[in-house]
């Protein structure tokens, strides 16, 4: 499977501006229906976090699945083993709840986009150093948007994805306050036994929140 560079995922991540997050245990023509339901609202964007089932099958068949209408990544990738195993899986990019310079470094050797975990401007800076341009804030909910924007008055050349209690709620303030993108799981992707039309009402309210507040705060596509 042909890879995504750096870049190109860094951009798309930035179009859609959300990145749907999946953990649970799914099957695969689960996980195909809300893959089509996803793209076709416009979140072409699907993370599968390695502590889900048979995660690394899952991504596998998912990139074969869906080819290049979505962008599929692996989240909870803690080790430089875990980023070897998501990339033979076929993953596009990698996500972190830590930042871990092993993978990181791993990762930014294999030409592939690494979003590590971090919480405080320490964390950021060291990532950034590493060559970690975007980084997942996370638990950003725990301390909101004005958290964000408090790390981005000194930090502003980092590009945060602010993920963990996101929803349609304080997607705006997220937006506001600076993020990039957000990196929504429960809200968005309920779980395996989820009503397809319910998820379809979850995709249009969040999207239509995302562009209306992207509209009125001007932040760059």
């Amino acid at each position: 499977m042909t890879r995504v560079s750096a870049e190109d995922a860094a951009c798309r991540i930035r179009e859609v501006g959300i990145i749907a997050i999946v953990r649970g245990d799914y099957s695969l023509s689960q996980l195909r229906d809300i893959a089509d339901v996803l793209e076709e609202g416009g979140v072409g964007v699907m993370e599968v976090t390695l502590n889900s089932t048979s995660a690394l099958e899952c991504i596998a068949a998912l990139r074969s699945f869906a080819g290049n209408r979505l962008l599929v990544g692996a989240g909870t990738v803690r080790t430089p083993e875990d980023v070897d195993r998501a990339l033979e899986a076929g993953a596009q990019f990698l996500v972190s709840p830590n930042f871990d310079p092993e993978s990181a470094f791993c990762a930014i050797d294999a030409g592939v986009l690494h979003l590590p975990g971090v919480f405080t401007a320490s964390e950021a800076q060291q990532a950034l150093r590493a060559g970690c341009r975007m980084q997942k804030l996370f638990p950003a909910g725990q301390l909101g948007p004005s958290y964000l924007e408090a790390l981005r008055a000194p930090l502003g050349d980092i590009e945060f994805v602010p993920t963990g209690g996101i929803d349609a709620g304080n997607v705006a303030a997220f937006v506001r306050a600076g993020a990039v993108a957000l990196g929504i799981g429960s809200a968005l992707v309920a779980g395996p036994r989820q009503d397809l039309s319910a998820l379809r009402q979850r995709v249009e309210q969040l999207t239509s929140v995302l562009q209306a507040a992207r509209l009125e705060y001007r932040m760059p596509v």
